[in-house]
């Protein structure tokens, strides 16, 4: 009996490497918009956008797997992702180079991420996947950030709810006297 299982992953770029993730954890695939910055946040923290009224913090994945800023491109996408903090689903969109296409693999195709000889810190690599000749890395989309980021990427997003990106407040929810 073999314990194979075939998965599905979202292939993206990033740089000149080819990344994966599980396509449980991808909502979707969004064109680059209007990223709202958000103050004292770090550098991977790009801002947040505005998702059908909800607010998604934005983050770069080159500067997370430390690669240097995204240069936005015509291709330059964000990939919705659900994560699991502290056990509430957060929404989160991760700045990709492109989003290439959804591949079927076989967890026999799958090997444990090296312990050396990769510029990227191994903690987020799930494995590395073989696709035909080529090989993809495997993130891991709930270990990329520790909890300390996962809690300032929550903060950042409710710091903004709700009305902040709404373009007129008005005085009254200003002075606290609005009524739900």
């Amino acid at each position: 009996m073999s314990n194979h299982q075939i998965q599905q992953y979202l292939t993206f770029t990033i740089g000149d490497e080819v990344f994966a993730l599980e396509i449980s954890k991808v909502r979707e695939v969004l064109d680059y918009t209007t990223i709202t910055k958000v103050p004292r946040m770090p550098d991977f923290l790009r801002g947040v956008i505005n998702l059908r009224g909800n607010v998604v913090p934005v983050v770069d994945m080159r500067l997370k797997l430390g690669m240097g800023a995204v240069d936005r491109t015509v291709d330059t996408c964000i990939v919705i992702v659900e994560l699991d903090i502290d056990g509430d689903m957060t929404q989160m969109g991760a700045l990709a180079d492109s989003v290439k296409e959804v591949i079927d693999l076989d967890t026999a195709n799958i090997a444990p991420p090296p312990k050396l000889g990769t510029r990227l810190k191994t903690e987020f690599i799930k494995g590395m996947g073989r696709q035909d000749d080529k090989f993809l890395i495997i993130l891991d989309i709930d270990r990329i950030f520790s909890s300390e980021e996962l809690t300032l990427v929550r903060e950042s997003s409710e710091m903004l709810l709700p009305g902040s990106l709404k373009a007129d407040v008005g005085p009254a929810a200003e002075s606290g006297q609005a009524h739900a």
